[in-house]
């Protein structure tokens, strides 16, 4: 994008909320830890997220297409080139491109759906196609799947410290009546307890998600909010739903936000930090707006009411 003569803080901001989709469009990591959490099955929230992750595609491409037209030197269209074949011709060759990828997911995702594997038996599926994958596209090397193994050894590992410690902290925050000092509190805010409850609940991991990683806040901070939305009559998907687009804003919100760092990481020298920062602000607020339309209008994405 910055070769064509792009906006960096567009150019920037499209990249880092578009990677932060893959928190909420399934197969995601983040909905599989909340579903462990709240003792629902993935498969259930897997197919709640499918209409809020589209949801906040189409919102960014209706963003990104609308100061495009009011300022035609953010984005300005790229020259034709004549090597590449016509329009039609590149158009096919794209969705040629992305058809092995696309049975992939298919595969994954279709196996959940329809009940013949489990999230788990889904993700072996996902290694064998990836490997298919590699070999090919002439890519496969031995040594791939041993650093893969080592890397998933890696982060289970981190997520395991994290639950024993996480277990720790609920155990002793259970016994010396914490539990009950925050349901007290958040069942007397003024107005309607569910709906208090749930702004605030929002509100509050919005704010964590600026400094906390997602994984301490499904471990740590959720399950003190559990008890109380089952005491509320809250819908566990819905509301998982709700913390999940919640944790994917995590991502993007400075100064801790992943993908900011994983975009410096790997953009040219010329692009600064606060180009990043800046490039995600728009992108922050679209997701805040979904998550809204989401809460007050459970019913346009197939999730029932669940406020009553």
């Amino acid at each position: 994008m910055l070769k064509y003569k792009y906006n960096t803080e567009l150019s920037t901001g499209t990249i880092c909320a578009s990677g932060t989709l893959g928190q909420i469009i399934p197969p995601s990591i983040v909905l599989i830890i909340l579903g462990d959490v709240f003792q629902v099955p993935v498969g259930d929230l897997f197919k709640a997220a499918i209409l809020p992750g589209l949801a906040l595609v189409a919102c960014y491409i209706a963003y990104i297409l609308f100061v495009s037209y009011l300022n035609k030197n953010l984005a300005p269209a790229i020259p034709a080139d004549p090597d590449r074949g016509s329009k039609k011709q590149q158009v096919l060759k794209a969705l040629i491109d992305i058809v092995p990828s696309l049975t992939l997911i298919l595969l994954v995702l279709g196996s959940i759906f329809m009940g013949v594997a489990t999230p788990t038996e889904s993700a072996a599926v996902g290694c064998i196609g990836a490997i298919e994958l590699a070999v090919i596209y002439q890519t496969f090397e031995v040594n791939m799947i041993k650093e893969a193994a080592l890397e998933s050894v890696q982060t289970t590992s981190m997520v395991f410290a994290i639950l024993i410690g996480a277990t720790a902290f609920s155990m002793v925050f259970s016994y010396t009546g914490g539990e009950e000092i925050v349901e007290s509190f958040l069942t007397s805010l003024p107005g309607d307890d569910k709906w208090a409850f749930v702004l605030f609940t929002m509100l509050s991991i919005l704010i964590l998600g600026f400094f906390i990683d997602f994984i301490e806040i499904s471990y740590i901070i959720v399950p003190i909010l559990i008890p109380i939305a089952e005491a509320l009559n809250i819908n566990p998907v819905w509301f998982a739903i709700l913390i999940a687009m919640n944790l994917q804003t995590s991502f993007l919100t400075p100064p801790f936000g992943f993908s900011l760092f994983y975009l410096k990481g790997v953009a040219p020298a010329g692009v600064k930090t606060m180009q990043i920062y800046k490039g995600v602000m728009p992108f922050i607020a679209i997701q805040i707006i979904v998550l809204g339309i989401v809460a007050f209008y459970p019913e346009f994405f197939g999730m029932t009411t669940v406020l009553e």
